[in-house]
């Protein structure tokens, strides 16, 4: 659905205040690729030569550097914070705390509940306490380790079961612990459990937090105009709603604060929250100079939300068929000292915790809590991921439980169209499930390892550690269904603006969005679309900032989706507009049947072929539209029974993994990772292969290695030495079969694609352990003491 908004006129300078170096340029593209292709990427070259600037490069004159003071502990209360002695220090022009703040003391993603300085306690390891701007970031350091701080210790509730169930645990906030639960209740579950007939299989599973692991630290600078207004240059997500965050805190005009998209090293939802932007800009504000922010990597891990830990009971009961019956399920996501995104986890955990299968009795209740534990918020896969590992282990227990092979069960309680998944919302558009999971069968399977392998083959690779006699081969198989975009209600839309103008005899788009560009290709899919509806080869980008209207955040497989449907609508008001334009000029009148288009720079009719060189239509004239796009209506589920039509779309994929393990020393080595996926339309091929390949590499850093070690509420490996995620030597290469069953709802029939393959990666790799080791296995990532055996187990020999 498209809407009109009132055209705006272009600007050419974009920027109120000085721009620093590093700040993002528009970014000419002449290219003949359209949508469909795989053209090269407008920052490939200088992301690979190493010249592309993110947002840690920025640079100003005469620029501060601002740095964090924060909590050692996860819970205490502040009696006294002494500042005098870091005022006191050379080269230091600011120390601010919460008195400094001019405006709201408080920010947040869903609920305004975060301390921008903590007030009289503190809630988690890290929390932020004072802010300081020196000229040089070794000053800066020094001056946070002269502020006093008298901190009351108190003991941290860091289980997240006891804070959802036990009153007699300390409320973190004054409305309690809880912070959204959402019950799904459809037919009658408790009476289905009364049935004698029924096979019945109960689990219990647990998550442990996973980090985004983005390379870029968070980093921004902001700059000050002179007359009270303020530029933020910044790397984040969704550079509007941080600016709904910002105003109320600096107590400023919403035209008085500006925001553009700085280079962005990785988000995967690590960049939805706050982190430098209101802390630079208080520093700014207070000295009259530009601030620059840089996190290290220790500070990184402390100063942005993680993945939920979960806690989840699973109950089944299916005929003797294979088919299920009822589903009881609980689940409780650790949202850690704030509240982020927890409200959204829980209504998505809540729709996708039963998957692609129909189940016609359904008891479901999620929970969100707040712990002194990490702040928890987005992550690729959003809610997802939890419920996903624990319906597909499931699954396979149900299989083994009734002597059924894993792929079979699953054919049994595929959903179709037509079919309702468990917030009852019924299934509309095409749903490929069944041939997808024939598809993921007929992918041949490696070959056996040799009776003497390569080293570099074995599960302890070139350590020497395994023995090839040690080595048990299994598979295994996961499935994941996620939604795309923002739903629930939402009126989710993206903006676009497009300029077509001549420039040296050859008509230029441009294009501006405020969509941020964080790694996921947005940007070459912005100028494939723009050339496919234009017919022209020249696109200029423009940086992304808030001097256009909100197009939502790069999370939720929405940007193509959404900014992309944006600019084919603003393409195609330009398009109508060139030929109301070329009707004029050229004194034109098309016939019925005409059907004027434009290609490689022509207007062209079916009838008399070229009409017009478009550069000569448009002369010294430029077009300058500007459209939203919306997605389909969604409604709120209800409170009490979680049902309604909360989905724009559903994504699935399918995995199926092979595993060598070492039995002994319980190390893991994937040996194939391949992939079936159904993404509507192929929008940009090589872009869309990466992003199936790296949710698959998350999906296999959460089976095997990445956790944030928590020990009451501390976080122990605060660093890539310490917190593993996968290399190249840990990815397979992968077989990936693309296939499109067009969404008729979206743009060109496309589908989101960027997360389904995180969650069915996952489950795929622990069924596959499983069926090499004969273990359980309920609790992720896995741990070599989980795996570990003393007697040689049975399997399927590598």
């Amino acid at each position: 659905m498209c809407r009109s908004d009132r055209d705006i006129n272009f600007v050419d300078e974009v920027f109120v205040s000085p721009t620093p170096s590093g700040a993002p340029e528009a970014v000419a593209v002449h290219q003949a690729i359209g949508i469909g292709g795989t053209p090269p990427r407008p920052d490939g070259a200088q992301k690979v030569q190493g010249s592309f600037a993110y947002s840690s490069d920025l640079r100003a004159e005469g620029m501060l550097w601002g740095a964090t003071l924060r909590s050692p502990h996860p819970s205490a209360r502040i009696r006294s914070v002494n500042t005098s002695r870091a005022r006191a220090l050379a080269g230091v022009a600011a120390v601010l705390t919460h008195e400094d703040v001019p405006g709201s003391k408080f920010y947040g993603l869903e609920r305004r509940d975060q301390p921008v300085l903590a007030v009289d306690e503190v809630r988690y390891q890290g929390e932020p306490i004072a802010l300081v701007a020196a000229g040089h970031p070794e000053t800066a350091r020094r001056a946070l380790a002269l502020i006093e701080v008298e901190f009351e210790v108190r003991e941290p509730l860091t289980e997240s079961r006891l804070a959802a169930f036990d009153p007699g645990q300390p409320s973190l906030h004054p409305q309690g612990n809880l912070v959204r639960h959402q019950p799904i209740r459809s037919g009658d579950a408790q009476a289905a459990r009364r049935r004698g007939d029924l096979v019945v299989v109960r689990s219990e599973f647990e998550i442990g937090m996973q980090d985004q692991a983005f390379l870029g630290p968070e980093s921004g600078m902001a700059v000050p105009d002179g007359d009270g207004g303020i530029d933020l240059y910044v790397a984040t997500q969704w550079l509007h709603h941080d600016k709904r965050q910002i105003v109320p805190v600096l107590g400023l005009a919403e035209e008085r604060v500006r925001l553009t998209l700085a280079g962005v090293g990785g988000a995967f939802g690590g960049r939805e929250d706050i982190s430098v932007q209101i802390h630079m800009a208080l520093l700014a504000l207070a000295t009259g100079r530009p601030v620059k922010m840089s996190y290290g990597r220790e500070e990184s891990f402390l100063g942005h939300v993680h993945r939920h830990p979960a806690r989840m009971r699973y109950e089944y009961g299916a005929t003797r068929d294979g088919r299920l019956v009822y589903a009881d399920v609980e689940i409780v996501f650790d949202g850690g000292a704030y509240t982020s995104a927890t409200p959204g986890v829980v209504g998505i955990g809540s729709s996708l915790c039963l998957g692609p299968y129909e189940i016609p009795h359904i008891k479901v209740d999620v929970y969100g809590v707040f712990t002194n534990n990490p702040p928890c918020g987005a992550m690729r896969g959003f809610g997802g991921v939890q419920g996903c590992f624990a319906y597909e282990s499931m699954m396979d227990r149900l299989a083994s439980e009734l002597g059924m092979e894993p792929l079979e069960i699953r054919r049994i309680n595929a959903i179709t169209a037509g079919s309702r998944i468990a917030n009852g919302q019924a299934v509309d558009a095409p749903q490929p499930f069944l041939s997808l999971l024939d598809e993921i069968e007929a992918v041949p399977l490696p070959e056996p390892l040799p009776a003497v392998p390569d080293p570099r083959d074995l599960p302890g690779g070139l350590s020497g550690s395994t023995r090839a006699d040690g080595v048990v081969r299994g598979i295994g198989y996961g499935v994941g269904m996620k939604n795309a975009c923002f739903s629930g209600g939402d009126d989710d839309y993206g903006t676009a603006r497009i300029r077509l103008a001549v420039a040296e005899g050859e008509v230029t788009a441009h294009v501006h969005t405020a969509a941020a560009e964080v790694g996921q290709g947005l940007t070459t899919v912005e100028a494939q679309i723009a050339r496919t509806e234009l017919g022209i080869e020249r696109i200029v980008l423009l940086p992304p900032d808030t001097s256009i209207g909100d197009s939502g955040g790069s999370s939720a497989s929405r940007q193509t989706y959404m900014t992309g449907g944006a600019v084919k609508a603003a393409c195609e008001a330009a398009r109508e507009e060139l030929f109301r334009l070329a009707v004029r000029r050229l004194s034109l009148s098309p016939r019925p049947g005409d059907d004027l288009r434009v290609d490689g720079g022509k207007l062209v009719s079916r009838r008399d072929g070229v009409l017009a060189d478009l550069a000569d239509v448009l002369g010294t004239q430029a077009v300058d539209v500007t459209r939203e796009y919306h997605h389909r209506p969604t409604s709120a589920v209800d409170p009490l029974t979680g049902l309604g039509d909360s989905h724009v779309q559903l994504i699935m994929c399918v995995h199926r993994a092979v595993v060598d393990v070492d039995v002994d020393l319980g190390l893991v080595r994937v040996v194939a990772l391949d992939a079936v996926q159904d993404v509507g339309r192929v929008i940009n091929r090589g872009g869309l292969e990466g992003q199936i390949h790296g949710g698959s590499a998350q999906g296999l850093g959460l089976a095997l290695m990445e956790e944030i070690v928590l020990d009451g509420g501390r976080v122990r490996n605060a660093s890539f030495t310490d917190y593993l995620i996968p290399t190249t030597l840990d990815v397979p290469r992968m077989k990936l079969n693309i296939v499109e069953h067009p969404d008729p709802r979206s743009p060109y029939g496309l589908r989101g694609a960027g997360e389904a393959p995180t969650l069915s990666a996952t489950p795929a790799i622990v069924s596959a352990v499983r069926a090499a080791t004969g273990l359980a296995l309920t609790r992720i990532p896995l741990r070599p003491h989980d795996i570990a055996l003393g007697d040689r187990p049975t399997g399927v020999q590598a």
